[in-house]
This record gives structure tokens, C-alpha cells and sequence, in this order.
């Protein structure tokens, strides 16, 4: 049952507009949330307080999107000394790191009020890059304005299409007018540049610092609880990680098929069940109905040539693929299954880091 929206929370003072715009690097730092989190990798004290996951280094990462995105916020978590590259299209990200412009591509994968963006996933089908890491973020959405601008004033607001979407209830109670943009930085982006005075971005607020508007409301999203699940990609080819502390590994393939949908799924799932492998993921997939176009896949052990199916299963399990019993598994889904392909082994981490 959907929760009821949580209530607009408006500031009892507007920020001044002269008050000095800090750096991606001044912010506070992010922070585990939630009641019961528990942390299942080790998180140690970065640069400027951000937690740095599993000691990364300074890397290159691209993104979709303006400076202040989510999905740089998300890279800025995985690898706070990470240099971060804006794209237009989440192509362009991958595209970078092909070309070796960026050392990781990070994409949004799935969230808890959307589900799965099966776009991204059909990106990362297509080329041949390799998942090294997750991280689960929080999205707080905010009523972002230009410094001294009232709610009464405004008339419109911008952001992405799905933040709109996220905060229907909120912005009919508020009355605006709502158009899509390409993202919701690229939104707070535009007000700042235009100087709007009757616009207003939907956004986190970390981008509010970053642009120096001001936040008139907290908490637009309809459901309290918005988790994004974000993918870190790499071109570069790694062996399974060592496994942390206190936490474990994920692995995440996808298998392919051309008939017997059900039997196959059952078969899958035995596969992994009498071993005792935990599933984490499992996503099904057929485009075998009229006027649905098939799952396109790269084949990255044959000539490198893209292949068509029409049922396609995503998975993610508990474990590595140097585990006996994790390759014992794999052999017996590729015995029955045209095609499988693992996607990346790395840390399973379900801590859901927050941008506040």
C-alpha cells in the first residue's frame, strides 16, 4: 500500500542571497540512513568527511547530466576524490569510458517508486563494460527558486520528467504549472542562468548550494521513502574483488533465451536454489509479443557482434564467480540457456546513503 505524502516542509526564514556559495567539497558529509541500516562495507572517513567506499582513488567519472546532479552526488559517494564529467545523454557517459575519456560510467538502474529503468540496462547490454560497484542514494526533492523569490510568486516549476512525476501530489497542492527538462541540475541550471522569478526547480539540495538558490520546500517526493540504485561501470576488465569486512559479494548476470519462457525461469531457479546461492535480483523479460522490439546483446566472447532475443532474464545473487559452487551454477544455466553473459562481480553494499 503507497505511503500518503509526507508534508511540505517551507523554511520559517529565505536564505540571504548574499550568502557565500560553497564548493562540491565545503558540503556536509553523506551519511548511512534509514532506521535499521546496516553497514556491509567498510566506510571510512574521506576527503572533507565524505565516507570513501573500499578505499577508492581518484578517478574519472561520467555522468548524465549538469554539475549537481543525483547521479554525480552518487559518484561523489562511491569515490569522493573523483574527478566527475558531465554528458548530455547517458550514452555519452558510457561512450567516454570506451573512448577513455572516463575511467567509470554510473547510471541509475532502479529505484523504489519506478522500478527498473530498463533503458540503462539495455545500455549497459550493448557494450562491453563491466559493473564494479553499487550505491544506494536517497532522493530528497526540494523547491528550489531564485534567492528572495516567494512561493506566491511563482507560477511554473522545471525539472526532470520523473521528478515531476515523483512529486505530483506536492505540486498539485502547490498549483504550478509543470514543464520537463532534460535533468533536474540542468533545471536549476536554467533558473540561475534565465534569472526565472516565476520558476522554480525541483532538485536536491545539494544543488541549491551549489547554484546558491533557496530552498522554499522540503520533501516534495510522494512517498517518503525514494531509494536510487546506481551501477559504476569500467571498461577495464578486473578479477572478482576481495571480499571486505563484514560484507559480501554480488554478482550480476543475464541469460538469454528463445523459447519456453517458464521453463527456463524454473530451471534458473533451481539452479541456484539447491546450491543455496541467494538471489538478490531477478528481472524477466520478453519481448515476444507483436510490435516489441528484442533484447539486444554484445556478445563479448564471440566476434563482438550485437544478438537478438526475445526472453531475456536479469540476475543478481549473492557470491562470487570464483566460488565453486557460484561456477558450478553457471555451467548448469549455460547448459540449458543460449546465451549468458556476467555482467561484473563487486560488494554487495545495502547501505542507502543520504545527501543531508
Amino acid at each position: 500500500m503507497a505511503s500518503s505524502a509526507p508534508p511540505l516542509k517551507f523554511p520559517n526564514s529565505v536564505s540571504s542571497s548574499t550568502k557565500k556559495r560553497r564548493k562540491f567539497s565545503d558540503l556536509p558529509s553523506i551519511a548511512p540512513t534509514g532506521k535499521n541500516w546496516r553497514p556491509s562495507t567498510v566506510v571510512v572517513a574521506g576527503i572533507n568527511g565524505h565516507p570513501q567506499i573500499n578505499g577508492s582513488g581518484a578517478l574519472r567519472v561520467a555522468f548524465q547530466g549538469a554539475p549537481g546532479a543525483y547521479s554525480e552526488f552518487a559518484a561523489k559517494t562511491a569515490s569522493p576524490a573523483c574527478t566527475t564529467i558531465p554528458c548530455r545523454a547517458f550514452a555519452d557517459a558510457i561512450d567516454a569510458v570506451e573512448r577513455g575519456r572516463a575511467d567509470r560510467a554510473i547510471l541509475p538502474v532502479e529505484s523504489t517508486m519506478e522500478g527498473t529503468a530498463l533503458r540503462n540496462y539495455d545500455l549497459l547490454l550493448r557494450h562491453d563494460l563491466r559493473i564494479v560497484q553499487e550505491i544506494n542514494l536517497f532522493v530528497h526533492y526540494c523547491l528550489l527558486a531564485m534567492p528572495g523569490v516567494r512561493p506566491g510568486e511563482l507560477r511554473r516549476v522545471i525539472s526532470h520528467p520523473m521528478a515531476l512525476a515523483h512529486c505530483g501530489r506536492a505540486l498539485s497542492h502547490l498549483g504550478l504549472r509543470r514543464e520537463p527538462v532534460e535533468d533536474t541540475a540542468g533545471a536549476v541550471e536554467m533558473l540561475r542562468s534565465n534569472h526565472l522569478l516565476d520558476t522554480a526547480a525541483i532538485a536536491s539540495p545539494r544543488a541549491a548550494v551549489l547554484y546558491g538558490l533557496d530552498v522554499l520546500a522540503h520533501g516534495l517526493q510522494d512517498e517518503s521513502w525514494n531509494v536510487t540504485r546506481f551501477l559504476l561501470l569500467s571498461k577495464t576488465p578486473t578479477g572478482p574483488p576481495q571480499e571486505p569486512a563484514g560484507a559480501g559479494l554480488k554478482t550480476s548476470l543475464v541469460i538469454a533465451h528463445r523459447g519456453g519462457s517458464m521453463m527456463v525461469l524454473l530451471k534458473v531457479l533451481s539452479a541456484f536454489s539447491k546450491r543455496n546461492i541467494n538471489l538478490t535480483k531477478l528481472e524477466v523479460i520478453n519481448s515476444s509479443n507483436e510490435g516489441e522490439a528484442p533484447v539486444m546483446i554484445l556478445d563479448v566472447r564471440g566476434r563482438g557482434s550485437l544478438r537478438a532475443f526475445p526472453h531475456v532474464l536479469y540476475v543478481d545473487f549473492e557470491g562470487s564467480t570464483e566460488e565453486s559452487k557460484v561456477k558450478e551454477a553457471i555451467d548448469e544455466i549455460s547448459s540449458f540457456s543460449v546465451f549468458v553473459r556476467i555482467l561484473g562481480c563487486y560488494t554487495a553494499d545495502t547501505n542507502v546513503y543520504d545527501l543531508q
